[in-house]
């Protein structure tokens, strides 16, 4: 029924044309990213309804008007997974069939939004998102199970962290309703592209960007949250398999008062040089230390860090530089319910020489376990170059959950269909 619901408010990309009669056709056409993929579009079977309207969402482009139009009237067929080599998926970018779509004016509320065709989007150049940074993104993933049913892994926790990340970057958020609804009707709309059990996951990219043009260093008179997905495989070239980091001791991710608790885009901008040198040196990614002392772990680029000894995590603590990871919040849970003792606090690099293991967290990686961090010109290997005991337990407890293979006792699960 929620597939039913979200396909009936696809908007389909199309070309108005006048001719010289003031007569008018509609030339239905995928975006251009699809003509070099030679795959099929969805088994859609779409009616418009005799002299519908079209929609105010035109950008002309000479004497073409380029619009959606609206549906009165959609039935579907069965979805087909789409044809793509599932065996060998990495972590990349790869065009599906639909976004999603919802604007909203500086001081006012996110309206109900719509899917349209997946392709280019058009921004002034003077939006806030493209001259001052104004901009978030969230990441998580939809798992396809043996039955057909697909899961959600906690999309609140998301919305909430959106909302926190809005609040610090003077912008106004849908609420955690519109966020999980937006969610849901993305992922049914794109269902062939959701990986089969066990070959990977449909990561989901929300976007929430000062669209609006402002010239002068203020918020953006409009705002623009928008929503597209991709396959993916594993987020490393590794797999699960131990990568191996180097610490950068005078570039920082964040610094103290900053934006580095969010999910702000530039915090990302802002690891790529050390991370592009990492790995030009063969590492897998850089772990950072804190600006001011420079001896307590933070982050790596995109994921959160644990060190284990014994029986005993450490995790730094979130302090306004580190994000406050929804995979980080769940392994938490998880190692406290496996008996294991998690202590959030300062983590010195010092005790790096004397752990057991050590593993990274995040949406892309899951459960990353680290083989190596270079300190100083100083190596430290964990584990011989296998996976941890630890690092093993925690990744297949938790991906067992998020692929609805154990019992729910969480309540971390949202089921599509």
């Amino acid at each position: 029924m929620e597939s039913a619901a979200a396909m009936a408010r696809l908007q389909p990309n199309c070309i108005f044309l006048h001719s010289s009669k003031n007569e008018a056709s509609l030339l239905h056409q995928p975006p251009p990213s699809f003509f070099s993929r030679h795959e099929s579009l969805p088994s859609f079977s779409l009616k418009l309804q005799k002299d519908s309207p079209l929609t105010d969402s035109c950008i002309r482009v000479g004497s073409l008007a380029k619009c959606s139009a609206t549906l009165s009237d959609t039935s579907i067929e069965t979805s087909k997974l789409a044809d793509i080599d599932w065996d060998n998926l990495g972590f990349g970018f790869m065009p599906t069939d639909y976004m999603y779509i919802m604007k909203c004016p500086h001081g006012g509320n996110f309206s109900k939004g719509e899917l349209r065709r997946f392709g280019n989007i058009e921004l002034s150049p003077s939006a806030g998102v493209l001259n001052y940074g104004q901009g978030l993104f969230e990441g998580l993933k939809a798992y396809r199970k043996q039955d057909g049913k697909i899961l959600l892994f906690r999309p609140d926790e998301n919305a909430l962290r959106l909302r926190v990340g809005a609040e610090r970057m003077c912008m106004p958020a849908p609420s955690v309703e519109q966020f999980v609804a937006a969610v849901k009707d993305t992922v049914l709309a794109n269902e062939r592209w959701i990986p089969p059990l066990g070959k990977g996951s449909l990561y989901i990219r929300p976007l929430l960007m000062g669209s609006g043009s402002v010239l002068g260093i203020a918020p953006a008179p409009e705002y623009t949250f928008l929503i597209y997905v991709s396959p993916v495989g594993n987020y490393f070239k590794e797999g699960l398999a131990p990568i191996n980091l180097v610490i950068e001791n005078d570039v920082h991710r964040a610094s103290p008062g900053g934006t580095g608790g969010v999910k702000s885009i530039g915090n990302y901008a802002a690891v790529l040089k050390a991370q592009t040198a990492a790995k030009a040196k063969g590492y897998s990614d850089v772990l950072y230390l804190d600006c001011v002392h420079k001896k307590y772990l933070e982050e790596v680029s995109s994921c959160n860090v644990f060190v284990v000894k014994g029986n005993v995590i450490a995790t730094p603590a979130i302090k306004g530089t580190i994000l406050p990871g929804i995979t980080r919040k769940s392994i938490i849970d998880v190692a406290h319910n496996q008996g294991f003792e998690v202590q959030e606090q300062h983590v010195a690099v010092d005790e790096l020489l004397n752990a057991d293991e050590v593993f990274c967290t995040g949406t892309a990686v899951v459960v990353s376990p680290v083989g190596s961090i270079t300190y100083l010109g100083k190596r430290i290997s964990y584990g011989d170059g296998k996976i941890g005991t630890v690092s093993q337990q925690l990744y297949t407890a938790l991906t067992r959950l998020q692929m609805g293979l154990v019992e729910d006792k969480m309540g971390w699960i949202v089921e599509l269909k």
